[in-house]
Parts: C-alpha cells; sequence; structure tokens
C-alpha cells in the first residue's frame, strides 16, 4: 500500500556547519546569504505533506470524496485515470501468510485433505508430503494421508463467504482463513477466492468506522482497488503476502461486518488497463496531490479531512549527518521535486554533505533514511527551488511501463504560442488524454487493435502541443481541440518521415 514555503536560504557558521539549501546554488545567482548561528546540535525542519507515495488512491481523500456524495466509480476514475471497469477472470489467489510456520487446522463442518474427507471435530497436520488426521488438535492419531499433488488443506464447500463453521481455523492461535490452507517451498499460504481475500484486507488497509460516517463508497472504492492490485501483481508473476510490501491481509479473523458488505457489494469487480488487471496501488494520505506514475496525477481535494494532510517533522543535523553517512552535516537540500503541488510537489533527489562526503538518495529513499511521513517535504531554508523532474513509475500489469523523466518547466517553456498549458492545466490535460485513450483503444479492439498494447504513461509531447501514448505497434495523440487519433504502421512511419509533429502539428484523424 500502501500516507508550504517560499523557502529562504540559511548559512550556518559553526562547527559543524549547517547550510540549508546549499550555498553554491545561492552564491550562483548573487543572493545575499543570511548567516545565522545556531548552538550545538541544531535542528532542520521540514514541512510536509499526505503519508505514503502517493501513487494511485488517497484512502483518507476517498473517505473525503465520498463524505462530499461521490459513488465509487467516481472515485476511481478520479484516482485511476485511463482505466475501464471489468470482472475478475481468474479470482483465485494465493498469499503467504508470513507468521504462520506450520498448517495445523481444524473446521467445525469438517474439510477435505488428500481428496478424503475428514470428519468434524478432527483435526489435520502437514508435514512433507503426508497429511496427519487427529482427533482434535491435540488428539490422538487417526489415519495419514498422502496429499499427491495438492499440497493443501481445502474446506468442505470452495465456495465463497461460507459460514463460520467451514473455515479453517489454526489450532493454537484459533485464527480462521477462508480458502484453503497449504505449505508451499516451505512457506504457509492460504489459497482462496479474490472476493474473500479482500473482506481481509479492506479492515487493515482502511478504517471500518468510516461506513458509519458517511463513507461507504470510499470503502467500495478500497475493495476494488484491493482486489485489483492482487490480480495485477500475480499477473506479473510476484508473489503476494500478508504484510504491507503487498496488502495487509488478517484472514477471516480480522473481518468486519462494514467492510464485508462493501466486498460483497463489489463482488467481481475490478479495474483494466491495456486489457488485465490496472496496478491499483494507493497509499493513505496523497497530501492534496497524487503523485503520478501508472496513472495521470490529479488534485485530491478529498484528502484535505486527513490528519497527515499537513505535517512538520524537526531533525537534528547530528540524526541527518549520521543518516546518510556524509559525517557531522552541512547540507541538506531537495534538488529535484515532482512539481505537482504546493513546494515544488514531492522530493525526487536529496542531497546530504558533510565532513566526510555527499551522498545523494530518492526522495523516497530520503523519507525512510528521515523517518517522514512521505516524501513530499521541502527544507525550511532552502532558498533555491529544487529542479521540477517526474519521478520515475513503477512497472505495472497490463502494458503499462516505467515513466520516463523529464523536466516539466522545460516542456512547458516550449509550448507553442497558440497552445496555452499553464502548469496547473497539465494535470487536468494529462487526466483527459488517459481516458480518451482508453476509450479509443476500446473502440479499436483492445489489445487486439492495430496499436497493440500501452507502453508507459500518457505524457505531454515534446513542443508541449498535445499528450501523446506509446504502444507495441503505434502512437495515440490528444489535443483539446481536436480530440484523439491513432497512428500505427505505415501511416505512423509517414507521418515521421514527413517531419512529425513539428512539421505536421498533432494528428487530427485516425490512420493504419
Amino acid at each position: 500500500m500502501r500516507r508550504r514555503f517560499r523557502n529562504k536560504a540559511l548559512s550556518v557558521a559553526l562547527s559543524p556547519v549547517l547550510v540549508v539549501g546549499g550555498i553554491s546554488a545561492v552564491v550562483a545567482t548573487g543572493a545575499t546569504v543570511t548567516t545565522i548561528k545556531l548552538t550545538a546540535g541544531a535542528d532542520v525542519k521540514l514541512v510536509g505533506k499526505g503519508l505514503g507515495h502517493g501513487r494511485g488512491m488517497g484512502q483518507w481523500g476517498a473517505f473525503g470524496y465520498a463524505k462530499k456524495g461521490w459513488p465509487a466509480e467516481k472515485i476511481l476514475q478520479h484516482y485511476y485515470g485511463g482505466t475501464t471497469a471489468g470482472k475478475a477472470d481468474k479470482p483465485e489467489v494465493s498469499v503467504i501468510l508470513t507468521k504462520a510456520r506450520s498448517v495445523n487446522v481444524r473446521a467445525g463442518a469438517g474439510m477435505r485433505v488428500g481428496g478424503q474427507p475428514v470428519a468434524p471435530g478432527q483435526a489435520v497436520r502437514l508435514a512433507g508430503n503426508t497429511a496427519t488426521v487427529t482427533a482434535g488438535c491435540n488428539g490422538p492419531v487417526v489415519k495419514t494421508v498422502p496429499l499427491g499433488a495438492n499440497p493443501f488443506v481445502d474446506p468442505v464447500n470452495p465456495g465463497t463467504s461460507r459460514p463460520p463453521a467451514e473455515l479453517l481455523t489454526m489450532c493454537g492461535s484459533n485464527t480462521a482463513y477462508r480458502g484453503a490452507l497449504g505449505v508451499v517451498g516451505g512457506k504457509v499460504v492460504n489459497r482462496l477466492h479474490v472476493d474473500d481475500y479482500v473482506k481481509g484486507v479492506i479492515p487493515r488497509e482502511s478504517l471500518p468506522k468510516w461506513a458509519d460516517e458517511g463513507g461507504k463508497e470510499a470503502l467500495k472504492a478500497q475493495a476494488i482497488a484491493a482486489r485489483t492490485y492482487a490480480l495485477a501483481a500475480l499477473g506479473q508473476g510476484k508473489k503476494i503476502d500478508d504484510t504491507m510490501n503487498s496488502q495487509v491481509y488478517g484472514g477471516a479473523a480480522g473481518e468486519d461486518p462494514r467492510t464485508n458488505v462493501a466486498a460483497d457489494a463489489t463482488a467481481g469487480q475490478i479495474l483494466l488497463a491495456g486489457g488485465g488487471p490496472a496496478f491499483t496501488e494507493f497509499s493513505a494520505s496523497t497530501g492534496g496531490h497524487t503523485a503520478g506514475g501508472n496513472f495521470p496525477a490529479v488534485v485530491d481535494d478529498g484528502d484535505a479531512i486527513s490528519p497527515a494532510h499537513d505535517w512538520t517533522a524537526t531533525v537534528s543535523a547530528d540524526s541527518v549527518g549520521h543518516a546518510f553517512g556524509v559525517g557531522a552535516l552541512k547540507v541538506l537540500e531537495v534538488v529535484e521535486a515532482n512539481g505537482l503541488g504546493p513546494n515544488s510537489g514531492r522530493a525526487i533527489k536529496v542531497r546530504a554533505i558533510g565532513s566526510t562526503g555527499t551522498k545523494e538518495v530518492t526522495g523516497e529513499e530520503a523519507r525512510s533514511l528521515l523517518k517522514l511521513k512521505s516524501s513530499w517535504f521541502s527544507v525550511v531554508g532552502q532558498r533555491v527551488k529544487p529542479k521540477v523532474v517526474a519521478a520515475p513509475g513503477p512497472k505495472s500489469a497490463g502494458g503499462l511501463g516505467p515513466l520516463e523523466n523529464f523536466d516539466l518547466g522545460s516542456l512547458l517553456g516550449g509550448i507553442t504560442e497558440n497552445v496555452k498549458f499553464d502548469k496547473g492545466a497539465v494535470d487536468g490535460l494529462l487526466g483527459a488524454a488517459g481516458t480518451a485513450f482508453a476509450q479509443k483503444q476500446v473502440e479499436l479492439g483492445g489489445p487486439k487493435s492495430p496499436l497493440g498494447k500501452p507502453l508507459g504513461v500518457p505524457a505531454l509531447t515534446d513542443d508541449g502541443s498535445g499528450v501523446q501514448q506509446r504502444f507495441t505497434r503505434g502512437v495515440m495523440f490528444y489535443a483539446p481541440k481536436t480530440g484523439v487519433a491513432a497512428l500505427s504502421h505505415r501511416a505512423l512511419k509517414a507521418f515521421n518521415a514527413r517531419g512529425g509533429l513539428v512539421a505536421l502539428g498533432v494528428p487530427t484523424a485516425d490512420a493504419f
């Protein structure tokens, strides 16, 4: 899962010397440097926004929008621009239970193992390729059963939403799970239907009480996002577990009736991108603007109710120097940021200079090193603004690749005179283009269209006159006045041979 100041330069003449914002940048601009003496163990003050990576849906933002009357479908389209509604066609998921060390289970209605029934009141213990059936969790051995090709203990009924008596319950901890339990590759695995899986996820990844506070639609949106995320990860060949490395999952024991309602109301519903489940990441709080990545970055007004919408942090210079491994800290500055939202947005590159060297890390790495709520932070006292770039997006299912770095300022500076998109309009432009591209792809036949599968995400054209989306066999273009047009094969080659966008402008009609 996956939670504003106009800064001025500080030059600190002490031992150690602390410069927040960077002396070299200040000197290069000819600005006046204000010297402030600090006591030993000086503090670095940071102001930030949000909690988590900020990609995809913001959970507090979804709650805020739900309270404003937005249905789940509108919430999802806001955060996951360019996706379409779909149904899960491969609904089985396998979840590694990281805290479990063995399988020894019982079920009030009985179970099945190795193709044989297990009577109510009996328990099953797995070891190697053998299942041992006992009279109760600690009772005498009744029989042993070879597991064969299926190393799982199965419930008596494999359907979804089964009653408590049919759920497999761990001996000792009494933790109940829907679906089957087994040992694969030395790890305990819970194999179950994705609709049952999300019931164990939603109450751990959001707050069930939102259902009582006008947030039922936010919980439904969470159910769809969680279901889609799991199927997208598995579709990529990734393994999922029960921790925040995937999604926090507590089994049936962690369910809540209010979130189960959300799961049942959205049964089977997922979001599609490029013909497969979209990689629907989410985080607790976006701070008021999503980070982009696999989906167009958007303003998140719903996040205003988040307790982490705005935050401050004070970190000692000594701890910063130690965390970065640069000795006595001299300089801490955000070198690059994504430009989305106040104070230049999320940090992309952070530099620390100390008595023993210099270290540059990503904004997310800095967040981890300094134990911050998010990478959307700025250093109080930094005068020179970070360079605005875009962060690489994570590779997703559905054919979406990493977002290429680009200098947003340069792109905006290169926009032609007859097309005037200011910085605030870029997000809306990208969002509109993403939706138009998705609709066009469906019209052309989805992944079997002449364009093939999407590569990357929508991005401004080099001259800033519109938006383009690359595909395996072509390109889509979008401009507000002309709409969307697709070119592939010979038509695309001919377009480029005649000078492309520079000579012809954004295409206005499809050509293949």
